[in-house]
């Protein structure tokens, strides 16, 4: 997809006024920046967003954290208001052995 394909004739028309301007090299350059500074000014759509790449499988579970500017516990919450499932790349028996693992340096055994 290219500008010139999916943007109105007035938009594509004031992409070509900001590269005019000199102070960005190309649309796609501004456009990056526009982004940023509209998802900085969004926090709920950003939350939005990082739900949705990890729903897609796009970003780990910390990536999407991250990238929303969010604590991990923070992201589940927001993954659970949206009726959004949370995956585990572990097979069960992984999962077992990090809870013997987690449970033995806790002192306890496991049953």
């Amino acid at each position: 997809m290219t500008p010139e394909t999916t943007f109105s004739s007035s938009l594509r028309q004031e992409l070509a006024v900001v590269t005019a301007t000199g102070l960005y090299d190309d649309p796609e350059n501004f456009l990056a920046d526009a982004v940023r500074t509209f998802l900085a000014a969004r926090p709920d759509l950003r939350e939005a967003m990082a739900c949705t790449m990890y729903a897609r499988g796009e970003l780990s579970l910390g990536r999407a954290a991250e990238w929303g500017s969010l604590n991990t516990e923070d992201l589940k919450a927001a993954l659970d208001r949206r009726g959004l499932l949370r995956q585990a790349d572990e097979s069960p028996a992984e999962i077992r052995t990090m809870a013997e693992t987690a449970l033995k340096a806790a002192g306890r055994k496991s049953s």
